[in-house]
């Protein structure tokens, strides 16, 4: 998903979907924008967010477990239905 949209159109899409506070989408959208971000930083400057997002990765633990495909393998099904967001008018 990444390499085919920027990071607005990224976040759209996790905050239309209630998705956006799972870390995992929280690091997915980070390194987009980084990407995004990567000609207007120094070298070293980019290397120091890589780094600095790569370790808040590694502290996620082991959240893959039994979603191997899903996170690895890039096949993830979203759920047919689309709860609404919490607080919103058509929350239940």
């Amino acid at each position: 998903m990444a390499n085919s949209f920027n990071s607005e159109e990224i976040a759209h899409y996790f905050e239309q979907r209630g998705e956006l506070s799972k870390p995992w989408n929280l690091q997915i959208l980070r390194l987009q924008k980084l990407k995004e971000m990567r000609q207007d930083l120094s070298h070293d400057e980019y290397m120091e967010r890589l780094h600095d997002a790569h370790g808040d990765l590694m502290r996620l633990g082991r959240f893959w477990e039994g979603r191997e495909a899903e996170v690895f393998g890039g096949d993830y099904l979203p759920p047919a239905l689309i709860e609404p967001l919490p607080g919103s008018p058509d929350d239940r």
